[in-house]
């Protein structure tokens, strides 16, 4: 059971819609930021970037900025290596497990001209070239979509966040170890323009022995930029053909409130 400081907001369905594919790495998003920003800036890549893809035709003029400092040279050769092994002992026989032998490929498509991977990892204080930081990164950017997904270093940069949520008029964040974070994401919602209107709890993560989901994302609308009615949600979570499991062979979390 999450306490109630975590319910979202009122949105009219009308206005809700997935981004992403319908398995881990889709996100919730409010279809009236398309109009209204002109980058998103992703926090946090793997390999994985269908969201950007769905989110650029939602919204062709934007640009996309992505960080993640573990996406190397090093990293494609490695994954590469353990695609052809699983190739050969005949364990990737779907033609999507085939194609994703060739990630790479798509990988240099994709990220060419106004979409950009810089391989930098994110941090509340730089000590390296190879870091930076959310002041930086949205510094020329007045209208962002910001997306994070950093393992559990979304701790450590929460009040960057806050401070330059001016500039944000949309955020996807996903939260690790809630049950032990509570007090932290409480801090960062008091008094924040940032209103979470939609939350969905990784079923990869599972649950503690209070019911409190360990890995929760959320959706959030600046409340400065876009009207939003501040009337807490009455829905149930998960939502029926909005919402899907991120692990599929396991049940999704229902949440429940305090």
């Amino acid at each position: 059971m999450l306490p109630k400081f975590l319910k979202p907001f009122h949105i009219s369905k009308s206005n809700l819609i997935r981004i992403g594919p319908k398995t881990d790495g889709g996100y919730i998003v409010d279809k009236r930021i398309f109009k209204k920003t002109d980058a998103l800036i992703t926090c946090g890549l793997n390999d994985d970037w269908e969201f950007e893809k769905s989110f650029l035709k939602k919204n062709k003029n934007s640009k996309i900025f992505a960080y993640d400092h573990t996406v190397t040279k090093k990293f494609w050769l490695s994954r590469f290596k353990k695609d052809i092994v699983s190739l050969l002992l005949l364990k990737k026989l779907k033609i999507g497990k085939i194609l994703d032998v060739f990630k790479y490929i798509d990988y240099q498509l994709f990220f060419r001209n106004n979409k950009k991977h810089f391989e930098k990892k994110i941090v509340f204080k730089e000590k390296s070239n190879e870091e930076t930081t959310i002041p930086k990164i949205i510094n020329n950017h007045n209208k962002v979509v910001l997306k994070i997904d950093i393992e559990g270093d979304e701790y450590k940069i929460l009040n960057d966040i806050k401070k330059n949520s001016k500039r944000i008029f949309f955020l996807l964040i996903e939260f690790h170890n809630v049950h032990k974070n509570l007090i932290k994401i409480r801090n960062f919602l008091r008094k924040s323009d940032l209103k979470i209107i939609h939350i969905h709890a990784n079923n990869y993560g599972g649950i503690d022995k209070n019911g409190i989901p360990k890995v929760i994302e959320l959706s959030m609308l600046n409340s400065k930029k876009i009207k939003i009615n501040k009337i807490l949600s009455k829905r149930k979570y998960p939502i029926i053909d909005l919402d899907y499991k991120n692990f599929k062979r396991r049940e999704d979390i229902k949440i429940q409130f305090s």
